[in-house]
């Protein structure tokens, strides 16, 4: 099984008529993702390879059959281009687009607090079900079909490396999703925890943070309290300096609050294991998961 995306996933592409959107949608393609449709406004009946060309998501829904929006959309209009797909009742939205302004997204989740609709990202590389679909900018090699390791990151780059290390330790992944650095998100760590402790073929969970906020001492006080399966966690940022932002808009050290050293005093508190040096991080979840 697996959470959020699967091979019935239905993907239409905002932004596909771009040098990015062209180039990753037939990565996603190539990899078996059913992208039915993509958005342009004002080139509605043009055709991206084979892939249809509508002017609005809502044409994209209605004729195309799509329910999963994949965004590649300049920061200015990423946020217009979000609440089109939510009017249009799309089901899952990934946001790719980075340097979004923090007024924007709060516009976003806050119009979409009532609604179905279930956003991740921004600035994240998308969520991706081995061997069925994949909707983002990951390369989709690396990763590992068949479970039973659920991979949750705020890191792009470093959900990479952590699934790689999984792979060569065969350890499959039923779903891994970047849920982006922002400091305004939508799918957050406790969302997608849920997810995996329902899933009955995830057997534990990697969950890779960063310094900054405390979406990591949040997620350690559900893990405490609803979770069964085994979490490895890991924290990146140990060494950063108070008041520099590291990476991510979300990524910064304020005062006292969000350093890793803190972090990981909670997540130990709250029954996550730890391993603090990555370079041993397949190594120490093959242990941890045997």
């Amino acid at each position: 099984m697996s959470i959020f995306v699967d091979k019935d996933t239905r993907v239409l592409v905002q932004g596909i008529t771009g040098r990015e959107g062209q180039f990753h949608t037939r990565n996603c393609v190539a990899y078996g993702t059913k992208v039915v449709a993509g958005v342009t406004p004002g080139k509605g009946g043009q055709k991206m390879d084979d892939i249809p060309v509508f002017n609005t998501v809502r044409e994209a829904v209605n004729e195309a059959g799509a329910n999963c929006s994949l965004i590649f959309v300049p920061p200015a209009f990423a946020a217009d281009a979000m609440l089109e797909a939510i009017d249009a009742g799309v089901e899952l939205i990934v946001t790719i687009t980075e340097g979004i302004p923090v007024f924007d997204m709060m516009k976003v989740k806050n119009y979409m607090a009532d609604k179905d609709t279930r956003l991740i990202g921004p600035n994240c590389p998308g969520i991706i079900t081995p061997g069925a679909c994949k909707v983002g900018i990951m390369p989709g090699p690396i990763h590992k079909p068949g479970g039973p390791i659920g991979v949750i990151s705020r890191s792009g780059t470093l959900t990479y490396e952590v699934v790689d290390q999984l792979t060569r330790q065969s350890l499959g992944q039923t779903t891994c999703i970047g849920i982006g650095g922002d400091p305004v998100n939508g799918t957050n760590f406790i969302d997608c925890l849920a997810a995996f402790e329902k899933d009955a073929e995830t057997k534990g969970v990697l969950m890779v943070g960063e310094i900054g906020g405390t979406a990591e001492e949040e997620a350690a006080e559900f893990i405490s309290k609803n979770l069964t399966k085994p979490v490895v966690g890991f924290i990146a940022g140990l060494t950063a300096p108070p008041g520099r932002r590291m990476g991510h808009a979300g990524a910064i050290i304020s005062g006292r609050s969000g350093t890793a050293q803190g972090k990981i005093a909670v997540m130990q508190q709250g029954g996550i294991h730890i391993c603090e040096d990555l370079g041993t991080l397949g190594e120490f979840c093959a242990e941890v998961f045997k």
